[in-house]
């Protein structure tokens, strides 16, 4: 009986005592040395930006993508104007098909809708209204309208410049493109005193341009003109 008793307490003592533990060899104890700090720095240094700090960026590309170029916004604004040439075309309706000018009164004239207004509207708009006035004669007509040929958009110039007249705006232009097409300066041009006069209905607007400003690198803005717009150079 004793000795039993004294076997169950030799059991016990070498499981929870650890001198009866072996002892790791050097190459084990090599293996379960931590990690040097070094490595875990370099593994912080590669863990993955919080969620915000993407949403910001991507946020940050996205303001840059949404600027628009002025010029842009200016040529997709246009509107049908006087000695436009306009290309309206009724589908499966050769007989209502039209090349028509626009009229200096701003309207053209169509079979079956008569006079109608043109100036002033965008294509689109007008190919509605067309479209609502063929509906009163032909059921469910598709009409397209294109302009062929753009006259309406014009700016004069006169005065010291070479070439002085009417020009037509093939697109967007600043003064300093409207005065390229003139020719240029004659010699006696004030180019410090240039104006550019801007009616808007019963008044004119006058707008000062210096070009020797631009010509020194002086801030000077060269806007952009409009059609009906007069540059007179003294």
């Amino acid at each position: 009986m004793t000795e039993k008793l004294l076997g169950v307490l030799l059991a016990i003592v070498s499981v929870t005592h650890p001198v009866f533990a072996q002892e790791p060899s050097a190459s084990h104890a090599s293996r379960l040395q931590p990690l040097p700090s070094v490595a875990l720095d370099q593994a912080l240094i590669v863990l993955p930006q919080p969620a915000a700090s993407a949403t910001a960026a991507a946020g940050a590309g996205l303001g840059t993508a949404a600027a628009v170029d002025p010029r842009v916004d200016a040529a997709t604004a246009f509107q049908i104007g006087p000695e436009d040439i306009l290309d309206i075309s009724v589908w499966k309706n050769p007989e209502l098909s039209r090349v028509v000018p626009v009229r200096p009164d701003g309207k053209v004239s169509l079979p079956l809708v008569n006079d109608i207004q043109a100036a002033g509207l965008t294509p689109a708009t007008l190919r509605k209204q067309v479209t609502d006035r063929l509906s009163e004669f032909i059921p469910a007509p598709e009409v397209s309208v294109m302009v062929r040929e753009v006259h309406s958009r014009k700016v004069a110039v006169v005065g010291a410049v070479k070439t002085p007249g009417r020009f037509e705006l093939k697109s967007p232009m600043t003064v300093l493109e409207v005065i390229a097409l003139a020719q240029g300066f004659t010699d006696f041009a004030a180019r410090d005193r240039i104006v550019v006069l801007r009616q808007n209905g019963t008044t004119a607007t006058r707008m000062p341009f210096n070009y020797r400003k631009i010509a020194d690198g002086a801030e000077q803005e060269n806007f952009l003109v409009k059609p009906g717009d007069i540059v007179v150079v003294p």
